[in-house]
């Protein structure tokens, strides 16, 4: 829901869950994550409308995520902070792919609660360190390059620093070596007509972000250790 309403500035709450195509609201039976789909068969039980697998897809990576953080990181209250993180990253990363935006409406207010509740977990200037320097790296990025990257992005960085502090340096990286894959697609497809293309970065960054998240340390400790 909010993937579908935010980008249209649409209310959360007003009307409830309803068919996009004949306005019927769903009863809570067909509103069971995956498996509603599923005993649909990815249709309106009304109007036989074709309902979007991005809905299933989004619910079963975000369960997929919050099981991760609960086994690696146990019943704690860093855990419920990682799973709220993850859930951010799915929803910012379905939305930049389909929009091309990151709305201010969910980054910013995010990455101040995550800072705050990192902060009050573990007291550290690491946060606002990791917050600073990413954001400050993408907005010289920006500068360099404007057409290559958005403010939205910047914005994302932020909340990745703010959670993730030190190992943000790993998502950056990884972000940025996995959107290099269709980059190098495109160029070999079309040539410099690719420069003109756009390229959402907010999926390949939610994707080094969840790396980060999980093996952030260790791969920092391993890259020390080469030298």
């Amino acid at each position: 829901m909010v993937v579908a309403r935010v980008p249209t500035r649409r209310s959360l709450l007003r009307p409830p869950s309803s068919c996009g195509s004949c306005d019927q609201e769903i009863v809570w039976r067909d509103n069971i994550p995956v498996l509603s789909y599923l005993l649909l068969r990815g249709r309106c039980r009304r109007c036989s409308a074709q309902i979007s697998p991005h809905y299933p897809a989004v619910e079963a990576g975000t369960a997929a995520l919050a099981v991760a953080c609960v086994v690696d990181f146990g019943p704690t209250a860093y855990a419920a902070l990682a799973v709220s993180f993850c859930a951010l990253l799915v929803t910012l990363c379905v939305i930049d792919a389909q929009h091309r935006i990151v709305p201010n409406r969910i980054v910013l207010p995010a990455a101040v609660v995550v800072f705050v509740t990192r902060t009050l977990l573990d007291p550290s200037p690491e946060w606002l360190l990791g917050a600073v320097g990413a954001a400050g790296f993408l907005f010289l990025a920006v500068l360099a390059y404007p057409k290559g990257l958005g403010m939205g992005d910047v914005k994302l960085a932020l909340l990745l620093g703010a959670m993730l502090g030190a190992t943000v340096s790993v998502a950056l990286f990884v972000g940025f070596l996995a959107a290099l894959v269709p980059a190098v697609v495109l160029f070999t497809r079309h040539g410099s007509a690719a420069r003109k293309m756009a390229v959402p970065l907010a999926p390949f960054l939610s994707f080094g972000a969840a790396i980060a998240l999980f093996f952030g340390e260790r791969l920092l400790d391993g890259y020390h250790m080469l030298f």
